[in-house]
């Protein structure tokens, strides 16, 4: 049963720092004094989500992957428009 709870336990951190990654870009102002503080952190949140994501793919069951790949996909949309911001 341990094997059981870690996969759940990665897919709730992937699920979380996926969760955060995105909160952290939907309050993201351009134009706002702190935009490149919050830029910065956004990247750094992005890469910790992508990291427990990755981590969750080595033991997901059937079920989690497709999730975890939409968490994945969404992720890189997310840098694809931050990209754009800062054009």
């Amino acid at each position: 049963m341990p094997y059981h709870k870690n996969k759940q336990q990665a897919f709730q951190a992937a699920q979380q720092g996926f969760v955060q990654a995105e909160n952290v870009f939907n309050n993201i102002v351009k134009n706002d004094p702190n935009y490149g503080h919050d830029l910065k952190e956004l990247r750094q949140e992005v890469q910790e989500a992508y990291e427990q994501i990755q981590n969750a793919l080595e033991v997901a069951s059937e079920t989690q992957r497709p999730q975890l790949e939409e968490y994945e996909s969404n992720l890189q949309n997310i840098m694809q428009n931050v990209d754009q911001l800062e054009k």
